[in-house]
């Protein structure tokens, strides 16, 4: 099963499941603030893309994080901090269920779905 992860107001989102449903993909919705994250969900993810990849250090959340959290922010930390503010995330997160894909292009997803 092929999920999306973001949340739905995201433009970025949008985009993805915009191409999703124009590329005829049968897929799953997921959106971090209505169905929550797991810390199995964000360690999997942090081991698998690689913690600079997943999280998105323009974002407004990390810009509100103090200044503490930012300096000690590394794979022993972020777990609970990541589960605490999901919108760290870089969106969308789209899991193949063999590959995950951070963030869309129309030409990636384009490679990945043909």
């Amino acid at each position: 099963m092929i999920t999306l992860y973001g949340i739905k107001n995201c433009d970025t989102v949008k985009k993805a499941r915009t191409w999703l449903e124009q590329n005829k993909v049968d897929y799953h919705f997921h959106d971090f603030r209505a169905d929550g994250l797991t810390d199995t969900q964000v360690k999997s993810w942090i081991a698998e893309i690689g913690l600079d990849t997943l999280v998105n250090k323009r974002s407004t959340t990390w810009k509100e994080l103090d200044e503490s959290t930012k300096t000690n922010f590394d794979e022993t930390t972020a777990v609970a901090i990541i589960s605490a503010n999901p919108t760290l995330i870089k969106r969308p997160l789209l899991d193949t269920g063999t590959q995950k894909q951070v963030g869309f292009k129309d030409a990636e997803y384009t490679r990945i779905f043909n």
